[in-house]
């Protein structure tokens, strides 16, 4: 009886788990339409770069040398490209890519830049300077210049451009950071903390870090959209990811070189995916904004 019971319960609980789901995007459609909206278009994404293999009809790196620049039709659903290629299956998969690149380097620049900007706001002084000045050296620089000079010195590959991004985009994590942090490191529970005898790590990392990162937490799907974008600009300026790799910049740039003739498709397609994607993405940021400051959701 025991373990019909808890087979019973297991089954209720895998039955009511698409239920809590969907519960859940409804409440967040209640609390932030932005946000949902943003969130579902990013699910379908990753839905497409999970289940990619499954999902496209063709290799997505095949060239079929009879079927070059055909129009969109019932066996190539967007048309093929100009090596033959399949871009729907294409387009498929290339929203790996997009978040292959674009969570790593937020990832990264979150490392580096939220730490830093701890230290540098709790520490003040010299160190202070030292610390955002050459952060500020990296922001001197338009952001797509720097990154096309530093990928193209340093090697045209997948790894290349995520470090790039994530070292660029530090300087906004640690900004975001050392101002919350000027104005919390003179509060009650820091004054608290360094009276208890904690050392300095603690009371930066376990009471001040938490009370301080909020801001920069809203701030990383709006720069995994600018990380997407700037990655697909550099692969369209022929320095970042190349074809035959499926990359939608990539895809773009091929497109462009055709559409004077006519053919349309190989753009326009990896072009609206790119668009959606970063749409996607600054709706969720814009949204997370709002459920992280009721001031700012009060006054819309």
């Amino acid at each position: 009886m025991v373990e019909i019971s808890d087979g019973v319960e297991r089954t209720e609980m895998r039955a009511s788990a698409p239920r809590r789901l969907i519960n859940r995007l409804i409440g967040l459609f209640r609390m932030s339409p932005v946000a949902a909206v943003g969130l579902l278009i990013i699910l379908f994404f990753a839905v497409l770069a999970v289940f990619a293999p499954w999902l496209m009809p063709h290799d997505p790196i095949q060239s079929y040398t009879n079927r070059i620049l055909h129009p969109p039709s019932a066996e190539h659903w967007f048309g093929t490209d100009a090596n033959g290629m399949d871009i729907f299956s294409r387009v498929i998969y290339g929203a790996r890519y997009g978040f292959g690149i674009a969570i790593p380097a937020v990832i990264l620049a979150v490392a580096i830049g939220v730490p830093v900007g701890l230290i540098a706001g709790y520490k003040g002084g010299y160190i202070d300077e030292a610390l955002m000045r050459l952060f500020d050296g990296l922001r001197v620089f338009p952001s797509i210049i720097l990154a096309l000079a530093v990928v193209a010195a340093t090697g045209q590959s997948l790894i290349n451009v995520i470090i790039v991004l994530g070292l660029l985009d530090a300087p906004v994590f640690a900004r975001l950071v050392r101002a919350e942090v000027l104005s919390q490191r003179s509060s009650v529970f820091v004054e608290s903390s360094v009276a208890a005898g904690n050392p300095t790590w603690r009371t930066m990392f376990v009471h001040l870090l938490p009370n301080s990162v909020q801001g920069a937490m809203a701030q990383t799907a709006v720069r995994a959209a600018w990380a997407v974008r700037i990655s697909a600009t550099l692969a369209f300026l022929g320095v970042g990811i190349q074809v035959p790799t499926p990359e939608w910049g990539a895809m773009i740039r091929q497109g462009a070189e055709v559409m004077v003739s006519g053919q349309w498709w190989v753009a326009v397609f990896p072009g609206l995916a790119l668009i959606l994607l970063v749409f996607g993405l600054n709706l969720l940021g814009d949204g997370m904004q709002d459920l992280m400051d009721p001031r700012r959701r009060q006054q819309k």
